[in-house]
């Protein structure tokens, strides 16, 4: 009697182990589309040179569906709870609305001109002040601030609402990457190591 309860024990454990490994696998796929959506709407129109990046996701997407479709044939519930990182809340709207105000009244200038640039951590970096004119360098300071507190908060909702808030550095990388991908020719980024390079 005492084996039978063991092993009716460890079966349950093992069936809520793998649903616990369900929920917290972290959907890179759809995490790169809504990142490629989400900074279009910020930047604007995706350049040419963003198109060099899309045959990368194409493995990721594969991948992640045929895996979706073994959860699905082996786990039904599993599909009910499907990430959203497209979140449609007012506060991640009022922030991705100020972060497109921002970007076309201060930010673009400031990237074109080489002295802000994508950080390699998902925000963004002053790169060289020297270009501002002393009188605006405050501002420079103050812009570059509020952006970045902006998309900490979006990275920080997104996992959240997502109810998987250990996700947040993972939202982060992968807004990162699409930030880096969708810079205009001449604006500078950050490679992983942390040297400068120019689109």
């Amino acid at each position: 009697m005492n084996k039978l309860k063991s092993l009716i024990f460890l079966g349950t454990m093992a069936v809520l182990g793998s649903c616990v490994t369900i929920n917290v696998y972290f959907p890179s796929a759809a995490a790169e589309r809504a990142a490629e959506r989400f900074v279009e709407d910020v930047l604007g129109e995706a350049n040419d040179e963003s198109s060099l990046f899309q045959p990368l996701r194409l493995p990721h997407e594969v991948v992640y569906l045929a895996a979706a479709g073994l959860l699905d044939a082996l786990v039904p519930s599993a599909m009910a709870q499907q990430p959203d990182f497209e979140i449609n809340t007012p506060q991640i709207n009022a922030i991705k609305s100020r972060m497109a105000q921002r970007q076309r009244q201060q930010l673009d200038g400031w990237f074109s001109a080489g002295a802000i640039g994508f950080s390699n951590d998902g925000l963004v970096a002053i790169r060289d002040r020297a270009i501002v004119p002393l009188n605006e360098r405050r501002l420079l300071e103050s812009v570059v601030a509020d952006e970045n507190r902006d998309r900490k908060a979006v990275y920080r909702e997104i996992a959240v609402a997502n109810g998987q808030p250990q996700w947040e550095r993972q939202v982060q990388e992968t807004w990162s990457k699409e930030w880096i991908a969708n810079a205009r020719p001449g604006w500078y980024y950050q490679a992983p190591g942390g040297q400068w390079r120019q689109k």
